[in-house]
């Protein structure tokens, strides 16, 4: 499956224009917020979004080693660092992913790490 084909939950550290951003390039996108989950655990988080078969979009390294060590079921894991920056740079970041056109295969982890104008992207089948 193509990364931008795959449905996301945002975290609620990614900035509302983020995730605007990326409905606008097509892709089914909710937030936290619109599911209600503002504080709940990654655990409920990780769960939530398996149920509707969406992969979780985050700047919070919990979710890469929730994904790793625990068993909670769940779709893929979308960590982008560096985290809780400016909405331009993600939304960069983000672009570098798509334009790449990534094929995932749930369950996985992705982490997109930025470094100046260059984003090095790790995929790990769970």
């Amino acid at each position: 499956m193509k990364l931008v084909e795959l449905p996301l939950l945002a975290d609620e550290n990614i900035q509302r224009e983020v995730v605007r951003w990326l409905r606008e390039q097509g892709m089914d996108v909710v937030s936290i917020g619109d599911r209600g989950l503002i504080g709940a655990s990654d655990d409920v988080i990780l769960t939530a979004a398996h149920q509707e078969g969406r992969a979780v979009l985050t700047h919070d390294a919990d979710f890469g080693l929730l994904s790793v060590m625990r068993e909670t079921p769940l779709t893929g894991v979308v960590y982008v660092r560096p985290g809780h920056i400016r909405p331009h740079i993600v939304v960069e970041t983000l672009q570098a992913l798509l334009d790449r056109n990534i094929e995932v295969n749930p369950p996985f982890l992705l982490v997109a790490n930025r470094r100046g104008d260059d984003v090095a992207i790790r995929i790990r089948p769970l």
